[in-house]
């Protein structure tokens, strides 16, 4: 396993990879396995509890999670070529971060339960529906699969001063 470089929204080269569309995989295998468990190892130690591939520079369908709270055992989540397959009217409003877009957080309003399919790391399908925290999350990760970022749900002006504070965060480090 090894830790990645996790793209960011202040470098426009990160930018313009965050930006597309991520594709489907034709399968669970040990190379996409060994993508996932670099994932996770990155996202754990940015800290995170989500990371899509686009985030490693890797334009595939695939999403890492995992939701365990401080002092709580680890409870890796792998999602592969995951779709949401229904989405409630009834919304839920997050104040949501992002490791691309490192020290800023903003509250978005998204669907507040979803249900999903998707592959497991073993490659079984699966499908569950989420709700609150983890509808957020996988919504939230769904969108890096197709290049679109949590600030892109703010007004141009809130989206504008988020990678500004990066920028300028980035040049005080």
């Amino acid at each position: 396993m090894a830790i990645r470089r996790i793209l960011a929204v202040d470098n426009a080269a990160d930018l313009a990879i965050l930006k597309q569309v991520s594709k489907d995989v034709p399968a669970v295998d040990d190379a996409l396995r060994a993508l996932m468990d670099d994932m996770l190892e990155t996202m754990y130690d940015a800290p995170g509890i989500g990371l899509a591939a686009v985030q490693v520079g890797e334009l595939v369908n695939v999403i890492v999670m995992d939701l365990a709270r401080e002092g709580e055992e680890p409870a890796p989540r792998y999602f592969v070529n995951p779709k949401i397959t229904w989405e409630s009217e009834e919304l839920f409003e997050y104040e949501e971060g992002c490791l691309s877009v490192p020290e800023v957080y903003d509250a978005v309003e998204r669907p507040a339960k979803v249900k999903i399919s998707y592959l497991n790391y073993q490659g079984e399908a699966v499908e569950e529906e989420a709700s609150d925290l983890y509808a957020v999350c996988i919504q939230h990760e769904m969108d890096h699969l197709k290049g679109v970022l949590f600030i892109d749900h703010l007004s141009r002006l809130k989206r504008d001063r988020a990678i500004s504070k990066v920028k300028k965060a980035r040049r005080a480090a």
